[in-house]
């Protein structure tokens, strides 16, 4: 039997070379997905509900959920706003003065 070989991420991010914003992308997608997980969560309410009351379908709620797809604004907006969510843009110096306020 062959013995399979793992990779950090951090050894993978170093052969991906990716640039600060590249990077700083990724991130924020991950955010994004974890801030709607949560809000599920807080809402008490399982995929398969979500689903029913945002329209979007159970397997896509799921394959977001675990980071295999990307999603869109528009279904963003679709899976957040039933459960009293919204997206906001904000400047990049108000999100990193919040971001050092929280590690304190």
């Amino acid at each position: 039997m062959d013995e399979k070989t793992y990779v950090s991420w951090e050894e993978t991010k170093k052969k991906l070379n990716l640039t600060p914003e590249q990077e700083a992308q990724i991130q924020l997608e991950m955010d994004i997905i974890e801030a709607t997980i949560e809000a599920r969560h807080k809402n008490e309410l399982s995929q398969r509900e979500l689903s029913k009351i945002s329209g979007i379908k159970q397997p896509v709620i799921a394959r977001i959920e675990k980071y295999a797809n990307s999603p869109q604004a528009n279904t963003l907006i679709k899976l957040l706003y039933p459960m009293g969510y919204t997206i906001r843009v904000v400047p990049l110096e108000e999100n990193k003065m919040k971001e050092e306020g929280e590690k304190c």
